[in-house]
């Protein structure tokens, strides 16, 4: 059975942890906000998204990604308007 003094270090070093997580969340919100004016944020993480996606991907499931992606878009009628 755990001690309390293992249980009351577990807690700490998890909040410990927690807070951090937090505070990289906010230094990440503050670096996209400094960099909305030249770089669309949403663009961006969307982007990010798909290269850690297909960075995941073997070599021979890069082309297959390529060319669903392609044909998924023009299904879905995706158009770029300015």
């Amino acid at each position: 059975m755990a001690a309390n003094k293992d249980i009351t270090e577990l807690f700490e070093r998890y909040c410990r942890i927690e807070n951090e997580i937090k505070l990289l969340r906010d230094d990440k919100k503050q670096l996209l906000g400094e960099f909305k004016d030249r770089i669309d944020p949403k663009a961006f993480r969307a982007a990010l998204r798909s290269a850690k996606i297909k960075a995941n991907l073997k070599a021979e499931e890069i082309q297959d990604f390529d060319q669903a992606l392609i044909f998924i878009e023009k299904e879905l009628c995706i158009e770029h308007v300015d």
